[in-house]
């Protein structure tokens, strides 16, 4: 079998690509990408275009499950994000953290989320230090309403009113100032800023003071689905929010999917973190466990640590973005033949 691609890590992933290309009786990493190729999806472009920083494994990853989508044949966007993520999966490395949690079948599980049209509302949980969510978002609002009935509603929710208005400015988003009355627990909404128009200024920025008012953003937007960081807030935000939004919405008999991104082995504020293993389990870490129904692995923005989970070099956030990039790619390519 001839591979002459190179990428990060290739010998510990090669032995479960090898099984994947046999299975599904693709010749190569060079066929699947040929074949994504032949139907007009270059998954290189639409990885790139999503985090340009990431690594090559994460181009040939996202190769190979969008080869599967378009091998196999889909009805549906979400339907070729489930077999993606079949693909990310093909990519973990043997024993890892992402491979024991799944984390390739859960992103495709996640986009195929994102392109259900009972979902209306997807919101990245986020500190607001992090480019990441940003450059997720953008991935999504570009891509998933051209597979849906009506537009899925994307915003970001973090800590701090300055930061969510220079994130607004610098990426083209809308800004929503907000203020919280803490004693009628009534969110009120100050002014709205489009800093452009199109694709961008349909992704709302909130920014709020702390977990009261980011739980109540939630309920006005109506979050269906969201993922969080796991960057200098997590203890003060992100898990919190997510949480507390997740209570709210049992009792009220709401359908909520809580993802929690980053994580990993002996991830920040671990007391031991030095001695940390696959069943180690950090505080920020633990706290993705109480409230998700998928947990994925490694920080939210930084392809390295992604990678040294054993999934690929890609961020998480951005991952969700090109997920849903790729698969309506598929789909569209699917419904002209």
């Amino acid at each position: 079998m001839a591979n002459d691609v190179m990428f990060e890590g290739k010998e510990r992933r090669m032995p479960k690509i090898e099984a994947f290309l046999k299975k599904y009786d693709l010749g190569s990493l060079e066929e699947a990408r040929d074949l994504c190729l032949s139907k007009g999806v270059d998954v290189e472009k639409i990885v790139k275009g999503v985090q340009p920083i990431a690594f090559d494994n994460a181009v040939w990853a996202y190769t190979l499950g969008t080869a599967l989508a378009l091998k196999t044949g889909v009805s549906s966007a979400s339907e070729a994000s489930e077999k993606i993520g079949v693909g990310l999966q093909a990519f973990c490395v043997p024993g890892s953290v992402a491979e024991h949690r799944k984390v390739g079948l859960g992103h495709g599980n996640l986009g195929a989320r994102l392109l259900h049209d009972e979902t209306k509302c997807f919101a990245f949980l986020a500190g607001h230090e992090s480019f990441a969510a940003a450059e997720g978002a953008i991935g999504i609002a570009r891509t998933a309403n051209r597979a849906r009935k009506e537009p899925l509603r994307v915003i970001l929710n973090g800590l701090g009113k300055d930061a969510a208005y220079i994130i607004s400015r610098i990426n083209g988003f809308t800004y929503v100032q907000t203020d919280y009355d803490f004693y009628s627990e009534k969110l009120n909404i100050v002014k709205t800023i489009p800093f452009s128009e199109g694709e961008r200024a349909q992704i709302k920025c909130y920014g709020a003071n702390d977990v009261q008012e980011g739980v109540a953003i939630m309920r006005e937007e109506g979050v269906d689905v969201s993922i969080t960081g796991n960057s200098t807030n997590p203890v003060r935000f992100q898990h919190l929010v997510a949480g507390t939004y997740k209570k709210w919405c049992i009792e009220n008999k709401r359908p909520y999917f809580s993802v929690a991104s980053g994580g990993g082995t002996g991830r920040t504020l671990h007391p031991d973190n030095m001695g940390a293993g696959p069943a180690s389990y950090g505080l920020t870490d633990s706290m993705g466990r109480m409230h998700s129904d998928a947990q994925f692995a490694g920080s939210s923005s930084v392809p390295a640590h992604v990678e040294m989970m054993g999934l690929i070099g890609m961020g998480n956030n951005p991952m969700v973005g090109a997920t849903v990039a790729c698969a309506v790619a598929v789909y569209e390519a699917c419904k002209k033949n």
